[in-house]
């Protein structure tokens, strides 16, 4: 297989060109390799043939130079491959639940369209028995064809860090799994083709899936664990970034920050482990206890970016806060999962005025998803507060002195909320009625 995708003999076809499928598209494509690059939303097919990168992972002049990609949102071009691979998002729905309609529709169109002899791989990150229980059942139906006859079907999970520019799709180490010994082989090739790091062959499709799923699980156990911390040092008038950074002069003390933990992968992945271990007659105590942890951080910084204006004598209702940042982490413009957003609507219960400024988020997304209307950072003034919530690399070039002019004339201690931490203490203390995690 390997050998006839470089030799262009056979194609591969990506279906969903988020963060993860895109990167992998272009990866693929600037090997020699034909991709087809499918997905159902046309726009963003539109878009990418523009030369147009949306999720800022490849670049505009990268993906404008790229001659062997096949931007297309025609389902039947799907057919010209090969060797499918499916990234479509896996989110949460209501209560939690795992939503896996994405994968269910691509599991729907690429079954009309798979032909013999093809291998398909799921990336998407699910509970262990997707792939094989759900979705296999769905491309045989679909194509009438026979799993392990006339097609086969393979597992990677996704590592991709969206705005991280070290730990990049080539340099992270590729779980990788098969259905059996022949397609486990073929899928290390080809994505062994484009991954510098080499890739794991994990003993069985469920084992990779277990394996993806409890990646962020723990990272999300581990927030929660420090996001706790900085509750019980809050009461304690104990600044919890200072303690951290002197438990952290231990060699074996693990470095996790509190802060607020949204996102497509670790804010959403534990809940699929824990769908599954209810399944299997398995409560969580450790996993939701962490989920619950960090799903109320943005009801916590509400209040305490309330209570730090009641001490700096600010009138509450109709007060005005600045929050700087929406997207779910910094540099980069995903909205998903956002806590900054519920952080928003936590403040406005209050009666507050909330002026959200993002340069990296799309606006109609944002009023789209969350009702929330984002504004230019030169229109804002006269705030009696403002919230740091995500440190994108324009914000970091503002300075305190600049930080000042948005504050209303007449507050002696404005309120400044640096929910990460990314400010000197001592610099901006004596200036602002200061805060951080």
């Amino acid at each position: 297989m390997i050998q006839e995708l470089l030799s262009n003999q056979k194609k591969i076809s990506i279906t969903g060109l988020g963060y993860v499928g895109l990167p992998l598209a272009v990866a693929f494509a600037e090997k020699g390799i034909n991709v087809i690059g499918f997905d159902v939303n046309s726009e963003k097919i539109k878009k990418y043939l523009e030369g147009i990168d949306l999720t800022n992972e490849v670049g505009n002049e990268k993906l404008s130079n790229l001659k062997n990609i096949k931007f297309t949102s025609n389902e039947s071009d799907l057919k010209d491959a090969k060797f499918h691979i499916v990234a479509v998002p896996t989110p949460v729905g209501k209560n939690n639940i795992p939503n896996l309609t994405p994968i269910e529709g691509a599991s729907t169109i690429l079954g009309r369209n798979l032909t013999k002899g093809s291998i398909v791989v799921y990336e998407s990150t699910v509970y262990p028995g997707v792939t094989e229980e759900i979705c296999v059942p769905i491309l045989e139906k679909e194509s009438g064809l026979i799993c392990g006859r006339d097609f086969k079907v393979g597992y990677s999970p996704e590592r991709i860090n969206p705005g991280d520019r070290k730990n990049t799709l080539e340099t992270i180490v590729k779980i990788v799994a098969g259905q059996d010994e022949d397609c486990l082989n073929v899928v290390a090739d080809v994505y062994r083709s484009i991954i510098d790091a080499g890739v794991h062959r994990a003993t069985s499709i469920k084992v990779a899936e277990a394996a993806k799923v409890i990646e962020n699980a723990q990272r999300d156990v581990n927030i929660a664990f420090v996001n706790e911390l900085s509750m019980i040092f809050d009461k304690m008038g104990i600044d919890t970034k200072e303690v951290l950074e002197a438990a952290g002069t231990k060699w074996n003390f693990l470095n996790f920050q509190p802060g607020l933990v949204g996102g497509h992968c670790i804010g959403v992945d534990p809940y699929y482990l824990t769908y599954k271990s209810e399944e299997v007659g398995h409560t969580s105590q450790l996993i939701l206890s962490g989920r619950r942890i960090n799903d109320r951080m943005s009801k916590f910084i509400a209040e305490k970016t309330v209570k730090k204006m009641i001490e700096s004598g600010v009138r509450i209702k109709g007060a005005k806060v600045l929050v700087l940042g929406l997207t779910f982490k910094e540099n980069v413009p995903d909205l998903r999962n956002s806590k900054v957003a519920d952080l928003i609507h936590e403040l406005n219960e209050y009666g507050l005025e909330i002026l959200v400024v993002d340069p990296l988020a799309d606006f109609e997304e944002a009023k789209r998803e969350y009702s929330i209307e984002l504004t230019n950072l030169d229109d804002v003034t006269n705030v009696d507060a403002i919230i740091f919530a995500v440190p994108h690399k324009e914000y970091l070039k503002i300075n305190i002195d600049k930080m000042n002019e948005f504050y209303t004339g007449g507050i002696d201690n404005p309120v400044f909320i640096d929910i990460k931490g990314v400010f000197d203490k001592k610099e901006v203390n004596g200036k602002f009625n200061y805060w951080r995690l």
